[in-house]
């Protein structure tokens, strides 16, 4: 199962993370002829697929579909040049919807700095889509500082006089890195 997955993996990567990918299959599978990129995409075990987990996530993505339209015309209309610039309200008047999102942090999810999930009707001005009903998307600027190391626009960032251009969540990051002597 586990040589399955690694196999999955790092075809799956190998076109995003060239080298990295190429420099792992060769340490499992050394040779001159071998590479991770001379290979076929791996069949996928039919008992890896999760009904329930694929509908959650198809309506994730279906709330994200709208949230990253309102920025593609934030960034059309240059008022912002990345969405980690902004921190949009999401309005789901949709219980199904809002359960699935429920538990995420759709901030990450989304790529943006902040967001903030609001149950009940988008205002009049909210950006919606007509094929995502009971979703609407009002965009806003995230305030704060950018940080150096997520490029998130927090408040929080240089809150940590050690670190002081970045979050404390990355400040963290940063000390156990140096701690472990990465």
């Amino acid at each position: 199962m586990l040589n399955h997955l690694f196999d999955c993996l790092t075809a799956w990567l190998a076109p995003i993370l060239v080298f990295t990918m190429e420099e792992v299959w060769l340490e499992r599978h050394p040779g001159k002829d071998s590479s991770v990129h001379l290979r076929l995409f791996p069949d996928v075990p039919k008992n890896w697929f999760n009904d329930d987990l694929a509908a959650k996530w198809a309506k994730i993505r279906t709330v994200r579909r709208v949230v990253t339209g309102a920025l593609e015309i934030e960034r059309r209309e240059k008022r912002i040049g990345s969405s980690l610039e902004a921190a949009p309200k999401v309005y789901v008047a949709d219980a199904a919807l809002l359960a699935a999102i429920d538990g995420h942090d759709f901030a990450d999810i989304a790529i943006t700095s902040a967001i903030e999930i609001i149950e009940g009707p988008a205002p009049e001005n909210a950006f919606v889509l007509d094929e995502v009903a009971n979703v609407g998307v009002v965009p806003a600027l995230a305030e704060g500082t950018r940080c150096a190391r997520s490029w998130k626009v927090l408040p929080e960032v240089g809150a940590d006089p050690e670190f002081p251009d970045v979050t404390p969540r990355d400040a963290q990051a940063l000390r156990e890195r140096a701690a472990a002597g990465l």
